[in-house]
This record gives structure tokens, C-alpha cells and sequence, in this order.
């Protein structure tokens, strides 16, 4: 490696040691080593700034599509729909606490999959622990089980999790295919721990009969503040979730989709956009700018190649033993750091080893996008995305909806243990790895 590829990947290596470290604001972080890259000439501004070779530069297509479903979901949330599905299922579930746990656990997963997992648990939790506070129990173990629920819902979808948008573009994998391929391993995954969910947690929690009464007159009609636009935004979803269906034969990526329905809903609101797009999460967005630029200064150097050469090397070029080794770990990687930045460098890393990995004489045959999404090659990207989404749930700093219910939980007084996650987090998540590695030799792989 050239004096340019290790000034690189150190730069790289301390922003990651400092994201995971949490000292400093990860969105600071991730656009400084962006401007270090371009100062100090790893990469140039016109390839950081608009890519070249299809693997350098910021993905446009993960930004434009995060912005557009921000802005649908946070005009849906001033209709009050979130928390009228918490109080409903907690009516659903007669005041008692494990039948309301799945319910909840059921609305998060489904709400995860066709909006996002953050913005779901943004909205449920806080209405979680009003809901067993008013049951006179600790909401903390119930909070962990949503984290584990909106994580599972969203690997299902290519718009779940930020992770699968950024494997989705890179791969140009359809919304549609996440469907077919993660959703049925995703809806045992959610059974089994459902089941569990049950079997263990149901003999541990009750609540008085009091408790559970003043849960029951809680009223869901008065949650909806807004009933014309919640009409409106959930007929914009709707098109939007048929559009992504089928964005392929239309020749549109999904950001596109993404962008036209947020446009549509942003004119049929009666109120002006500044508030709406003051809200959107803004450091979010510029994390993943920066590291873009800081992957693709990478790429540009040949380090992402050498890792990929290494990869290779270790499994000796074996796609079912990659596909394996990819899965487990991308899913403990996930664990230790934010599983964000780690995808947007395994990403980076497959697109550039992909003619490595291709059956002899397929270069001369496919294009570099065919290439990166062959038949061969393709166990290897859905083992990414189900390592990493679902890996997210071993430690409580593994995915941005653990640190986002973290946050609401600890402002209100619950604060939630690290070692307290791992009881819950790690056992669920060994046992759908377990799940998810027959899974996908049954399926791609024997």
C-alpha cells in the first residue's frame, strides 16, 4: 500500500474508533475525516462529490431516499397515527402486560418494515413507557424488547433499515427482492421471538387490576388530531409502497419514488414545508455524506481492495464459506460498532472484489453492474444485510433505533443497562443467526 492508502485508512480507523467511542458527535466525526480526505488529497472533490466507477462518492440514491421518507413520516406523525396504534394495542391487549408486549412488538416490526425503524421507535417509545408506567411496572425491559422488534421488522425491507438502503443501492437490489428473500426468513425470526417473548416473560410480569383499568380508559380517538391528513398521507404511503414495488419496471430508483411522494404529500399539507423539513434529521444525513466520502477515499486508494484480496484469501474464494463468514461477522462487527458505517465499507468492499468472486469468465460476459449483483455473489450481499441489521441487536450502540430509544428512555428516568441489553439482546440474536445461516444454504447454497 502506498503512503496515500495508509494516511487513508488511518484517518479512516480514527473516525471509526471515535464513532464507536461516542465522546464526540458521530455526524462531526464522519464529515471531518470527509474534509481531511479531500484536504489532504486522498480524493478528489469531483469524484467525492459525484463518484466515479459506480463505487466511489456519496450515494445520492441513500440520501434522496432517507430524505423523502423523513419527510413522509414526519408529516404522518402530526396525525397522531403512531401513538393511536400504541394505545389501541394496549386496549387490544385488555391492560395486561405480555399480550400488549407482542402487540406492541407486532406494530413496531410492521411499522419498521414499511416506513423505518428509527422513526418508529422515535414514536412508540415514548408511548411504551407511559403505558407501563401506568401499569406500575419498570419499562425497561419492555423498551429493549421494541429495539429488538423494530431491528428484526426492519431487515425485511429494502427501506427498514439504513443498512439495507445503502446495500440496496450499491447492489441495485429492488425493493421487491428484500421482500422475497429476507421477508421469509425475517417473519420466523420475529415468531421465534414472539414465542419467546412469551414463554419466558409471561410468567415474570403482572399488574394490578387497577393499573390495568386505567390503561383501558385511556382514549385512542383523542390521539388522532388530524383525520383529512391522515387520509392523505396514508393514500401517499400506499402509492409510495406500490411504487417501490415496482420501481424496476419503471425504470426508477427508489429515491426517486421516495422524492415524488414526499413532493406529493408536501403539497397536499395545508401547512408550509419549513417546519417539515426543519425537522428531518439532518445529522443523519450529513453522517452518511461524510462517510461516503471517507469510503470512497478508500476505494480510490486500493485499501477497500486489499481487504477484499484478504477476504477472498481466507476463505479461499468460496462463496458458501464467505457467505457464512460474512453473516457472523458482519453481525458482531454490528454489535461493536454502529452497523452504518460498518455496511457502507463491506458495500464499498464487495462492489470492488466482485469480478474476484464471479465463476471464471463471467467478466468477459456481464457488465460491472451485472457483476456486482450475479447469481453467484448474491448469498454474500443477503448475508450483509441480515448479519448486520439483525447483528444490531447483540449490544445496545449496534443500530441507531438502540441509541434512539436509549436516549428517550434515559430523559425519562428509565435509563437502559449495557450489560441489561446484552441479556436480551445477545441470546435472540445467536439463535437467529443460527436460523438465518440454514437459511441461506438451504436456499442459495447446497
Amino acid at each position: 500500500m502506498t503512503a496515500t492508502a495508509w494516511l487513508a485508512a488511518a484517518i479512516f480507523v480514527a473516525a471509526y474508533v471515535l464513532i464507536a467511542l461516542e465522546k464526540v458527535d458521530k455526524t462531526k466525526i464522519a464529515l471531518a475525516g470527509a474534509a481531511l480526505m479531500i484536504l489532504l488529497g486522498v480524493i478528489d472533490q469531483h469524484t467525492a462529490f459525484h463518484g466515479a466507477h459506480g463505487v466511489e462518492g456519496i450515494d445520492w440514491n441513500t440520501i434522496f431516499l432517507l430524505m423523502g421518507m423523513m419527510i413522509i413520516v414526519n408529516i404522518t406523525r402530526r396525525t397522531g397515527l403512531f401513538e393511536w396504534v400504541a394505545i389501541r394495542t394496549a386496549k387490544l391487549g385488555r391492560g395486561r402486560p405480555i399480550p400488549i408486549l407482542i402487540g406492541m412488538t407486532i406494530s413496531t416490526a410492521l411499522l419498521s418494515a414499511a416506513l423505518d425503524n428509527v422513526t418508529t421507535v422515535l414514536l412508540i417509545a415514548p408511548t411504551v413507557i407511559v403505558i407501563y408506567e401506568a401499569l406500575e411496572l419498570d419499562p425497561v425491559p419492555f423498551l429493549i424488547c421494541v429495539i429488538l422488534a423494530s431491528n428484526i421488522g426492519g431487515t425485511a425491507t429494502l427501506i427498514g433499515d439504513p443498512p439495507n438502503i445503502i446495500i440496496a443501492s450499491a447492489a441495485n437490489i429492488t425493493f421487491v427482492e428484500f421482500i422475497v428473500v429476507n421477508g421469509p426468513i425475517i417473519l420466523l425470526a420475529f415468531l421465534v421471538f414472539a414465542g419467546v417473548l412469551w414463554l419466558v416473560m409471561g410468567r415474570r410480569f403482572s399488574a394490578p387490576e387497577e393499573a390495568r383499568l386505567r390503561v383501558m380508559q385511556f382514549d385512542e380517538a383523542r390521539a388522532l388530531t388530524d383525520r383529512r391528513l391522515l387520509r392523505r398521507c396514508l393514500v401517499v404511503i400506499a402509492v409510495v409502497l406500490v411504487g417501490f414495488s415496482v420501481h424496476g419496471a419503471l425504470h426508477l430508483e427508489p429515491a426517486t419514488i421516495a422524492l415524488g411522494g414526499a413532493a406529493l404529500l408536501l403539497l397536499l399539507h395545508p401547512e408550509g414545508p419549513r417546519e417539515t423539513l426543519e425537522e428531518i434529521e439532518w445529522p443523519t444525513i450529513f453522517f452518511f455524506i461524510g462517510l461516503f466520502i471517507m469510503v470512497g477515499g478508500l476505494v480510490k486508494v486500493g485499501v477497500v481492495k486489499a481487504l477484499g484480496d484478504g477476504m477472498i484469501g481466507v476463505t479461499q474464494g468460496n462463496i458458501a464459506a464467505l457467505t457464512v463468514v460474512v453473516l457472523w461477522f458482519s453481525a458482531f462487527a454490528s454489535g461493536i460498532i454502529d452497523n452504518i458505517p460498518f455496511v457502507a465499507t463491506m458495500a464499498a468492499l464487495l462492489k470492488v472484489v466482485a469480478s474476484d468472486l464471479a465463476p471464471a469468465g463471467a467478466e468477459a460476459t456481464h457488465t460491472a453492474a451485472e457483476l456486482i449483483r450475479h447469481d453467484a455473489i448474491m448469498p454474500v450481499w443477503w448475508a450483509l444485510s441480515l448479519g448486520a441489521c439483525l447483528g444490531g441487536n447483540i449490544t445496545l450502540i449496534g443500530a441507531s433505533a438502540n441509541v434512539v430509544v436509549s436516549g428517550i428512555a434515559s430523559r425519562s428516568g428509565h435509563p437502559i443497562g449495557f450489560v441489561r441489553f446484552l441479556k436480551y439482546g445477545v441470546p435472540i440474536t445467536l439463535v437467529h443467526l443460527g436460523l438465518c445461516t440454514v437459511y441461506l444454504w438451504l436456499r442459495f447454497l447446497r
